[in-house]
């Protein structure tokens, strides 16, 4: 039986159809179980749940970035192996968005209503962090996951100590985003120029504190 290539409007055909998976519907994941479901719910307060609840809307919307950078930067890297790990890498973070989008229902909250925009923005980031050499999209990737570590740290100094099914999540969550930067060191990635890193931390704390209200 002979294999079938895939030409560059199959690839966008796909992306396009993993972004609407991602905005409106279920998005494919790992084989991976929920790291949440091995500890039962605690009693919160209305301000701890409110609270709680926003900080996993701005991790939900966050992975929803990820999944926008990740689909972007595939579909505009140069060698199978770099695609091939970007889409891996993207799989595990549609695990972390259907976590968040779980706990945060949990929570009684909701996604952000600004996904669509996070979406179109990051992609763009993506598409052009790919155009630019795979050893720079590699480096988009380790900065992404170590400013991503850095929130992950804050909220989950934030959340309370009983609290166990947020952390697992939450913790998993960080291991994950150091795994993928360790891929992308390994893969060759360089490391981007301190006013690059900079206008990143801008836009993801407009993201994060965006997330939070709206």
């Amino acid at each position: 039986m002979s294999t079938r290539h895939l030409t560059r409007t199959d690839d966008a055909l796909i992306q396009l159809d993993q972004a609407l998976r991602t905005l409106l519907g279920r998005p494919r994941v790992t084989e991976r179980r929920n790291p949440a479901e091995q500890f039962e719910d605690v009693d919160l307060s209305e301000d701890e749940r409110r609270h709680l609840g926003r900080l996993m809307r701005i991790n939900h919307a966050g992975e929803v970035c990820a999944q926008a950078l990740y689909q972007g930067q595939a579909l505009t890297a140069r060698l199978p192996e770099v695609r091939a790990n970007m889409e891996r890498s993207a799989r595990e973070e549609n695990d972390h968005l259907a976590w968040c989008e779980q706990r945060m229902a949990e929570l009684g909250g909701r996604k952000s209503l600004a996904n669509p925009l996070w979406f179109i923005g990051s992609f763009a980031m993506g598409a052009l962090a790919g155009l630019a050499g795979d050893h720079w999209s590699l480096g988009f990737v380790v900065e992404t996951e170590r400013q991503v570590e850095d929130h992950l740290d804050e909220h989950i100094a934030q959340v309370p100590g009983d609290d166990r099914r947020t952390q697992a999540i939450l913790e998993q969550m960080k291991a994950d985003e150091v795994h993928h930067a360790a891929v992308a060191l390994e893969a060759g990635a360089n490391e981007l120029p301190k006013p690059v890193r900079r206008a990143m931390q801008v836009v993801s704390k407009v993201m994060t504190r965006g997330a939070y209200w709206v």
